[in-house]
């Protein structure tokens, strides 16, 4: 029989069930001593700081508190901005207070139709606050910039020797559907992700907030990449407390891709953050490493070094055995709404990896009184499931669509608009 089942799984490529089976994930209920959770202040106060803490020092890094000397400085608004439908504000955030030091530009969309102060959205973005708008008024980012390598979702032939040019606005403009999101009554927030850390293995820690922090760096549980761009929007976050135009108890963090692995840390590790956005996140995002399908340990570590704490890469090759999973992490978001989604053809992101992931979270969700995922099978393409966690797949690949952001904002109507 288990010749049989083998030979199944090899050629229907369906062996992940069984080492799922042999090498059961961990729990999120059961403490590190053994015993199970058995309250919501026992979660609160004991098996949520032990997961964070593990996750800390064995995959995402120790990462700083906020700077002391951190200050913002507004150097453009523009009440008219997008034919009158929005306020444009750009804020320069000096993570150590000095100009000469490390800079994020903040670009700020706020709808001028909504009266008082709204939800908003705050994610990175990969190409630049340029790229998503070709809004004139945008500042082009002087930060190093991704040369075109046959990229299918984006032209950035724009690019001259790795700095972006007037060209380059509004190239990633689809990905970012800003008109549909401020007719829905979100402000949109966002920051390039290179302005906060460098996303180059050659150049990895020697940018952006690295330079502040090098005691985090020579170690096992270094500061990485990914928990940087985290990092990064907390700083956003410490910023949109300070406007009144955004009400910042009702603020989605964003991201996909290796962005989507940031989004999710992020909304884990800052509870201001009302709800977690984490598109395609694959491998280190919201897909199960215990599955053995997609992207692995092994190519995280080399293909991208900088990404993740030192002490992860001792489990290359184990992700089948590791005592932790992403399924604890979407966990640690609990009771707060979190969506995770998914494309069919997006095989490295392992759609049924970040379905799983999801479905696991929601014991704890449940445990909390809330209705976690309404679903235990994975549903149709196309068709979104909604309880405190919602989940979708879609046809096509790695990508954001128009149908994704639908239903991100039908999620966020649901969870956090007034």
């Amino acid at each position: 029989m288990l010749k049989t089942v083998l030979l199944y799984s090899l050629l229907y490529g369906v062996a992940l069930p069984l080492l799922a089976q042999k090498h059961p994930l961990p729990d999120p209920l059961i403490l590190n001593n053994g015993k199970r959770v058995t309250s919501a202040n026992e979660w609160r106060s004991q098996r949520r700081p032990e997961l964070l803490e593990r996750f800390a020092n064995e995959m995402y890094g120790h990462s700083p508190s906020k700077p002391s000397g951190m200050t913002f400085e507004v150097f453009d608004t523009d009440p008219k901005a997008l034919r009158g439908k929005a306020t444009r504000k750009q804020v320069a955030v000096y993570f150590n207070g000095k100009h000469e030091g490390p800079r994020m530009d903040v670009l700020i969309y706020i709808p001028n139709q909504v009266k008082g102060p709204v939800p908003a959205i705050v994610g990175l973005n990969f190409w630049g606050n340029h790229s998503i708008n070709s809004d004139p008024g945008i500042r082009i980012s002087p930060s190093w910039m991704e040369s075109n390598r046959g990229n299918p979702y984006i032209d950035v032939s724009c690019v001259v020797n790795h700095r972006s040019t007037e060209a380059c606005r509004g190239i990633n403009a689809r990905q970012w559907p800003i008109d549909s999101i401020l007719e829905r009554g979100y402000a949109l927030v966002t920051a390039y992700r290179e302005d906060i850390a460098s996303d180059e293995p050659a150049t990895k820690f020697t940018t952006g907030v690295h330079t502040l922090y090098p005691e985090l760096q020579n170690r096992g549980d270094n500061f990485g990449t990914v928990a940087a761009w985290a990092w990064g929007l907390s700083r956003i976050m410490d910023y949109v407390q300070t406007d009144k135009r955004i009400d910042a108890k009702r603020v989605a963090v964003f991201g996909w891709s290796r962005l989507g692995k940031a989004a999710l840390w992020a909304g884990v590790t800052d509870e201001r953050f009302a709800l977690v956005i984490s598109h395609e996140s694959g491998a280190g995002g919201a897909k199960l490493f215990h599955r053995g399908v997609g992207e692995n340990i092994r190519r995280l570590c080399t293909v991208f070094p900088h990404w993740y704490a030192g002490n992860f890469k001792k489990y290359m090759d184990q992700d089948t055995l590791l005592p932790f999973d992403q399924h604890l992490v979407i966990s640690l978001v609990a009771p707060r709404p979190v969506y995770i989604a998914s494309a069919e053809q997006d095989k490295g992101s392992d759609p049924e990896g970040e379905f799983d992931g999801a479905k696991a979270a929601s014991a704890v969700y449940q445990f909390l009184g809330t209705t976690g995922l309404p679903t235990a099978q994975l549903p149709p393409l196309q068709q979104s499931v909604q309880g405190q966690i919602g989940y979708h797949i879609r046809p096509g690949g790695h990508d954001v669509t128009n149908y994704d952001w639908a239903q991100y904002l039908d999620f966020m109507d649901k969870h956090i608009k007034k």
